[in-house]
């Protein structure tokens, strides 16, 4: 139990703390370093194709062009095909590699199987999960037809499309899967609690595949970012301050596989990620949701002015 004393002084200064230094580390790559593993040597270990969903926008588009450049092939997923389309022409015309465009909402209950006959024939050797989105607010004030929609995303429709692609990356011996998780996967987080509680699948999801298919030559890697500049926020209705680039995000995710079993890509999600991981789960859990309670209190804003 949280005392009083706790609850209403030591936990207060260390959000505004939090608040504090995040917005002072926000535009500063922490783990920003040279690229050092050769291009080859990815597309050897990871190719011919890669299968990214989530691919019109946000971090799944900026992983095409840093997939593209190392040499592999590309199956890029997501409903919008115009932007898919446009993607593909880009990547042909400046990499020279092929693509397939699948549009695909992963949302219906047909979108997976659909995914995954239109991929079947394809040697993909690694898979980046960027498919998904998040809500905000009091779990009991949100649509609970978008609340299941966001586990269907999150979590069923990644687990149907990775189920076929881990048994075929075992099976050759070799391969990679990214899936994205978050700053937000590791406690409880009020005003975000489905969210959250999806991110929680997804990162223990991760882990344990690490390990299970670690003897078969597949490298598995969760990526935790903290707040990103992708559509992201505007569908969440959230007002973020400072947060990370997809392109940092990218480039960083694709550094750490094959290195660790989970990466904390931008400043933000290292600060609060290493910052608050010996605090126990509880202080962890007040902190985050007070956090996002300041990302969404414009709404009670909102509700004030229209009952006024």
């Amino acid at each position: 139990m949280i005392d009083t004393y706790t609850s209403e002084v030591i936990v207060p200064h260390l959000v505004d703390s939090v608040y504090f230094l995040s917005e002072k580390v926000g535009a500063v790559n922490l783990g920003a370093c040279v690229m050092n593993e050769s291009a080859l040597d990815f597309s050897k270990r990871y190719g011919p194709t890669a299968l990214v969903t989530g691919a019109s926008d946000g971090i799944g588009a900026a992983m095409l062009a840093e997939l593209a450049a190392r040499g592999l092939n590309l199956v890029l997923a997501a409903r919008r095909a115009d932007r898919l389309e446009a993607h593909a022409t880009s990547l042909r015309s400046d990499h020279g590699v092929e693509v397939l465009v699948v549009p695909v909402d992963l949302g219906t209950n047909e979108g997976p199987d659909n995914l995954v006959a239109a991929t079947r024939g394809q040697d993909i050797g690694l898979y980046v999960a960027c498919a998904g989105f998040g809500t905000a607010g009091r779990f009991m004030d949100n649509c609970a037809s978008d609340e299941l929609n966001m586990i269907d995303v999150n979590c069923h429709a990644l687990t149907a499309v990775l189920h076929p692609l881990a048994r075929q990356m075992a099976a050759r011996g070799r391969g990679g899967i990214i899936l994205m998780s978050s700053i937000v996967a590791f406690q409880g987080v009020a005003n975000s609690a489905n969210y959250a509680a999806t991110k929680a699948y997804v990162q223990t999801l991760a882990e344990g595949l690490a390990a299970e298919l670690a003897s078969s030559g597949v490298d598995v890697l969760a990526s935790a970012p903290g707040p990103v500049n992708t559509g992201f926020a505007t569908r969440a209705d959230m007002q973020m301050g400072s947060a990370a680039s997809p392109e940092t995000v990218a480039k960083a995710t694709l550094r750490a596989l094959g290195k660790t079993v989970t990466t904390r890509p931008g400043g933000q999600s290292k600060l609060l990620g290493y910052g608050l991981a010996m605090l126990p789960r509880s202080f962890r859990s007040r902190i985050m949701g007070q956090i996002m309670q300041g990302m969404t209190k414009h709404r009670d804003a909102n509700k004030e002015k229209t009952t006024a």
